[in-house]
């Protein structure tokens, strides 16, 4: 008897037609069934919004191939409740063109799809490839399907996902894997362009030029600066447990409220 491969929902923020997608599809399908549910165009920054306001439209492209018109969060919802109307058993976001380091994962479409998949209580892993116009896709594939064989077999503890960073280098030059911590943005990072328009009107470029802060041992950052694919544990519990105690007393300061 032929044993069934498990499903696996790949999706992503750079749109069903990225060559990230396709490749990350490619190494996991030995591996797994592979849907994909994918934007129908780029979604990059979208974190993790839902759309409510309006409907959303779903076309099939291909075998197992579908586009939505809505965001990484949307597809993931999609492919789970109504295009596999079952629950996969791991869901892959990436391979996303350029890093999610440190503070970007909170605006990443490609983890934030991630996020979505471990909120529904599914596996999930966001796969990003460093570069700089051209990307090793191949590279971050390969590294995508060892480790999701690796969450298919042990799991992932709940609430957990894991944000995937591989180095702009070959893969013989890759140093191996470092587990690690996120790091954080430099608060000279969020650069805002001002500049004026024909009109004489003033418009505004978020510039993101992702500087990192010094303190990058340890971390996300750190690793892919000395060659390594970083893997950090994401955790959906934002609670800060530290501050519950020390705030307590802020109660009975509220308590004639």
């Amino acid at each position: 008897m032929t044993t069934a491969k498990p499903k696996i929902l790949v999706c992503n923020d750079d749109g069903v037609h990225s060559d990230g997608l396709r490749a990350l599809a490619e190494d996991l399908r030995a591996i797994g069934d592979v849907i994909i549910v994918a934007p129908d165009g780029e979604q990059n920054a979208a974190s993790h919004a839902i759309t409510l306001h309006k409907p959303l439209r779903v076309t099939q492209l291909g075998e197992g191939v579908y586009s939505t018109s809505g965001t990484p969060t949307d597809c993931v919802n999609l492919g789970v409740i109504t295009i596999l109307k079952e629950r996969p058993a791991l869901v892959v976001s990436g391979i996303n063109k350029g890093e999610n380091l440190g503070d970007d994962v909170t605006y990443s479409g490609t983890v934030s799809a991630a996020m979505e998949g471990t909120l529904l209580g599914i596996p999930s892993i966001a796969v990003s490839q460093a570069g700089n116009g051209r990307f090793r896709f191949a590279v971050a594939a390969r590294v995508a399907a060892r480790l999701a064989t690796m969450v298919l077999e042990r799991g992932l503890p709940p609430d957990t996902l894991l944000n995937v960073n591989v180095p702009d280098l070959d893969g013989s030059a890759v140093r191996g894997i470092k587990i690690t911590r996120l790091g954080r943005r430099s608060t000279e990072a969020n650069a805002i362009i001002e500049n004026v328009d024909p009109r004489g009107r003033a418009y505004y470029w978020i510039g993101g030029n992702r500087l990192f802060g010094s303190e990058t041992e340890g971390t996300d950052v750190g690793a892919v600066q000395a060659g390594y694919v970083s893997v950090s544990p994401v955790h959906l519990d934002l609670t800060n447990y530290q501050a519950l105690a020390a705030l307590l007393d802020w109660e009975t300061r509220f308590s004639d409220v």
